[in-house]
């Protein structure tokens, strides 16, 4: 049985069910953002021209004119958008007259209406995700506030050299190969630098506004999605401005290693699952050390003095540091491609080896690929490893050699513990 549809174009048709479906969402979307200025007003004593009808009745109004606007003419969607926007206007300019110039209320009246036009045209989620955006913005302008007045010049300095660098140098460098072996992209060496550098800040504004405890941890996952190497790098050079913070350092460096095996086992799952059989036991084994040797160090913080308040967080951004890291990975990149050339296949452990000194991506990525094809399964498996256990060693040898004397005692212990199990992992992979 064939579906009636309402409405039925040559790109676009929905049935009533959809119809009402769709309503439905434009009106909860309305009504969550009518309900959360409803709420402003009253909390902060304010008077906003639209309550909780108001957005309701204005997103419906956008899902019923962008229907309008489908089925007859796409005018009619034009008009009831410059209507909306007349009368946003009409109210900014009577309270603006009455000394009033906050303009936040207006403005969500007119992203409403879009939202509910988005909904009519079946981008239910994309509507959705945009709502909870806009009220967590509503929601957190008191705390927006108090932080932007917390912060110094210093730091905003800062902020504006990473966004310069991110979004105004950064798109702009080569995105080809040059120098031996045609493997230095200017492109990827900015990003690495991005990346460092973005750790090293966002790690920053964490912990001047979570405290040093909750924002080192959270940096730290954070980090360890994209590099436990650069958190251990960035955390390493803190320690030496803030050694007082050496222990909560050494928690971020473990917490992003216990994420480093996590990212492994889903890089070997999305591009070669057979590789998982026998290597599950041996990550689970890095893994339980990893996890435990954070845990261990975390808990050992509470029931202590603590001095937080008076640190100095150092430098926001050192891009110094970071452009080091990128010279640094760099040479990584010759090295490993010398290895490959002169040694061939024979050599993958020696470029497994050499490539784990930045991080283990690219070498899980490549044996994963490379496996029961061009390469023997065990010979891949051990590749892993074998960069994981490098990893550990390089980790170790930022820290000695960049970290703070406390800093480096933590980490020798800890990864210590982490380096024997994934050992142990090796000779279970190839004795068992």
């Amino acid at each position: 049985m064939e579906a009636d549809f309402l409405l039925q174009k040559e790109n676009f048709q929905f049935t009533e069910f959809d119809f009402l479906i769709r309503m439905l969402v434009t009106v909860g979307i309305g009504f969550v953002l009518g309900l959360e200025r409803e709420f402003s007003q009253y909390s902060e004593k304010e008077k906003n021209f639209a309550g909780l009808r108001t957005f309701t009745i204005v997103a419906l109004l956008g899902f019923l004119t962008a229907y309008f606007g489908i089925a007859l003419s796409y005018w009619i969607f034009i008009a009831g958008f410059l209507g909306v926007v007349a009368i946003v206007a009409i109210s900014y300019w009577v309270t603006s007259n009455r000394g009033d110039i906050g303009s936040t209320t207006e403005f969500a009246v007119i992203f409403t209406f879009l939202l509910g036009s988005l909904v009519l045209v079946g981008n239910i989620n994309i509507s959705l995700a945009l709502t909870v955006v806009m009220l967590v913005l509503l929601s957190l302008k008191v705390r927006l506030r108090t932080m932007i007045g917390q912060l110094t010049q210093n730091e905003v300095y800062a902020f504006v050299r990473f966004v310069v660098f991110a979004l105004l140098i950064l798109p702009f460098l080569p995105n080809q190969y040059y120098g031996p072996y045609d493997v230095i992209n200017p492109r990827d060496v900015g990003w690495i630098i991005v990346l460092v550098s973005g750790i090293g800040f966002v790690g920053y504004i964490l912990m001047k506004f979570l405290g040093t405890d909750r924002g080192i941890l959270l940096t730290s996952i954070l980090g360890g999605l994209v590099s436990s190497t650069f958190v251990t790098f960035t955390f390493s050079k803190k320690s030496k401005e803030t050694p007082e913070l050496s222990k909560n350092y050494a928690v971020g460096i473990f917490a992003a290693a216990t994420i480093m095996v996590i990212r492994v086992f889903l890089l070997v799952y999305i591009f070669n699952k057979s590789m998982l059989v026998a290597l599950t036991i041996p990550l689970f084994i890095i893994f339980l050390t990893a996890l435990g040797v954070a845990l261990f160090f975390y808990k050992s913080q509470f029931g202590k003095p603590r001095t937080i308040d008076k640190i100095v967080l150092g430098d926001p951004l050192n891009i110094k540091n970071a452009v080091f890291f990128g010279v640094f990975y760099m040479g990584i990149l010759l090295l490993v491609s010398y290895a490959n050339q002169t040694y061939g296949t024979k050599g993958i452990y020696i470029s497994s080896a050499i490539s784990a000194l930045t991080d283990i991506d690219a070498i899980a990525i490549s044996v994963s690929k490379l496996a029961e094809t061009t390469l023997n399964l065990l010979i891949a498996q051990n590749a892993i490893l074998l960069a994981v256990l490098s990893n550990t060693v390089v980790k170790i040898g930022i820290t000695v050699f960049m970290g703070s004397k406390a800093l480096k005692k933590y980490v020798l212990i800890g990864y210590g513990f982490i380096f024997i199990a994934g050992v142990i992992g090796f000779v279970i992979l190839n004795v068992f």
